[in-house]
């Protein structure tokens, strides 16, 4: 029993290292494969009483039985979704390393799911944050230059959270507006950078390059720094970017990530290129970029709705 248990989680180790450092996925999207193989692992205790499987064993119906257990948790269907897409990767790999005959999980149907319109700040919203973020930059002091820089840079480019908290000086082409970035699976990429965003970065640098000075130990590297010297991190970020859309949009709960949606809405709303977009925001899929193809429509409803007289 011992070695069988060995055998199904050296399995797994193997699966896990394989995601760290040959697809070079992120630590958090590795433990979150690894929170759902284990989940898969617990279940299938319980449903062979303990044990007596093993992944070259277990059948489809087993699977449609996963299901079932976590409907009876209460996951929604867009977690059960994302537990079947990770183990479905999962047997790809076991497949292809010869430790199971077939993939019993390829031809299993997920859950569907509602498509969700991402949430983005109207015209109005973006006016509101930048009219406040700016008047707080015109008074020069580190904090209100660097949090117009933030706001330019998410809106301006798009860019993640995480893209934006790893921005380094050497990362920004001043002269040609562009910048580079590191986003999902460690993937680069080439963004433009906004008329408005480098003047709100000129401003900024010499607050920045003050605080250099006066640090004990500064982060000469990063371009976004806390008052410590250091390289703001991304609940920082967050912060800084809510009091901002709280402001602005009042109870309806925008985020840093709304800052993104927005960008990518109104770029389609103005008669942009879906494939463009997809390029600028860095997806791998063109169905993800779709999404936002859908917020436009539904704006052009809402419009309609309200404005024909016999709608």
């Amino acid at each position: 029993m011992d070695a069988f248990l060995t055998d199904v989680d050296a399995d797994i180790s193997r699966f896990l290292e394989h995601l760290e450092s040959e697809r070079r996925l992120s630590a958090r999207t590795v433990v979150s494969y690894r929170k759902d193989l284990k989940d898969l692992g617990i279940f299938l205790d319980n449903h062979y009483g303990g044990g007596g499987w093993e992944w070259a064993t277990v059948e489809r119906i087993d699977f449609r039985a996963f299901m079932g257990w976590c409907g009876r948790k209460h996951l929604t269907r867009r977690t059960v979704a994302r537990k079947l897409s990770a183990i479905r990767t999962f047997y790809r790999f076991l497949h292809l390393e010869d430790r199971v005959p077939t993939d019993p999980v390829r031809t299993l149907r997920s859950p569907r799911l509602e498509k969700r319109l991402p949430g983005h700040a109207t015209d109005r919203n973006i006016e509101a944050v930048f009219s406040m973020a700016e008047a707080r930059a015109a008074e020069n002091t580190f904090r209100g230059t660097r949090n117009l820089v933030i706001l330019e840079l998410l809106y301006g480019s798009g860019l993640r959270l995480s893209e934006l908290h790893g921005l380094d000086l050497s990362d920004l082409d001043m002269g040609r507006g562009q910048a580079k970035v590191l986003g999902k699976g460690n993937k680069e990429r080439l963004v433009p950078v906004t008329g408005s965003a480098r003047r709100a970065i000129v401003r900024y640098l010499p607050r920045r390059l003050e605080l250099d000075a006066a640090s004990m130990e500064p982060d000469r590297q990063a371009l976004l720094l806390n008052p410590a010297g250091r390289r703001l991190s991304g609940r920082s970020i967050q912060t800084v970017v809510r009091r901002f859309l709280d402001a602005a949009a009042p109870g309806v709960g925008l985020s840093v990530h709304s800052l993104r949606h927005s960008f990518a809405t109104h770029l389609l709303d103005a008669g942009a290129d879906l494939m463009a977009v997809k390029e600028l925001l860095g997806h791998v899929s063109l169905s993800t970029t779709q999404l936002y193809t859908h917020t436009s429509k539904e704006r052009l409803r809402q419009v309609y709705r309200r404005s024909h007289p016999r709608s």
